[in-house]
């Protein structure tokens, strides 16, 4: 019997972090739980390609969009169960094991959250996204999902959007995904390149702005400025 689990990470230049990123799956590939490894990328001129070909990875080329290349690995996957990973996020030691326990009590999950740095506000940035997907079952992309294949396309897949696209999903699935009891790491250079309170102080805005309607398009050209 095959694995269950299909592992989709969207890429852009993502040649810095994503060695970490595809070194914590070999415990999957050991444990027999990955079934395959699909990158998709979105237009890469570092060592990304090279990369994900040496990891023997299904490469899934086409527009720079995180949604819209969440969705075309999703379209190649033959998993029964997904993993959506971000580049610069890792996973831990055991998350096989979690893995397989969630896939058998079925429903989707996510994992819970902490940076690759220390100190009081990693602590708090890292504490209002568990808060947040614990409460609110609103996980970001950058925790990981796992969701059964039957769910993903009940909820109609990922939107092709710039922005937003992990919330999204996360209220397609009507707040069912789970917070597992392992905590993915992923990078902090984005906030200590912008400011810690600056860039959470963006982040909150930005989800009411969306929660409130706002047009995913719009936002993400705000966001990058």
């Amino acid at each position: 019997m095959r694995a269950a689990l299909s592992v989709i990470i969207p890429t852009l230049d993502a040649g810095q972090g994503l060695p970490a990123c595809l070194g914590a799956l070999v415990e999957g590939l050991e444990a027999g739980v990955i079934r395959e490894l699909i990158v998709s990328d979105g237009g890469s001129g570092d060592a990304t390609l090279q990369l994900a070909d040496a990891a023997g990875a299904i490469i899934v080329q086409g527009a720079p969009s995180r949604g819209g290349q969440l969705r075309r690995g999703a379209q190649v996957a033959g998993g029964d169960w997904l993993l959506f990973l971000h580049a610069d996020t890792v996973l831990p030691p055991n998350w096989p094991q979690a893995v397989q326990a969630q896939i058998a009590e079925g429903g989707p999950a996510a994992f819970r959250l902490r940076f690759d740095t220390s100190g009081p506000m990693p602590a708090l940035v890292a504490g209002w996204a568990n808060l947040r997907s614990r409460l609110f079952g609103l996980p970001y992309g950058d925790q990981g999902l796992l969701i059964a294949r039957a769910d993903y396309e009940a909820a109609g897949g990922f939107e092709d959007i710039p922005l937003m696209e992990d919330v999204a999903m996360a209220r397609a699935l009507r707040g069912r995904i789970r917070l597992l009891p392992l905590a993915v790491t992923t990078s902090a250079a984005r906030y200590r390149r912008d400011g810690w309170l600056r860039r959470g102080t963006r982040n909150v805005l930005t989800l009411i702005r969306y929660l409130c309607g706002t047009d995913p398009t719009r936002l993400a050209k705000a966001y990058r400025r």
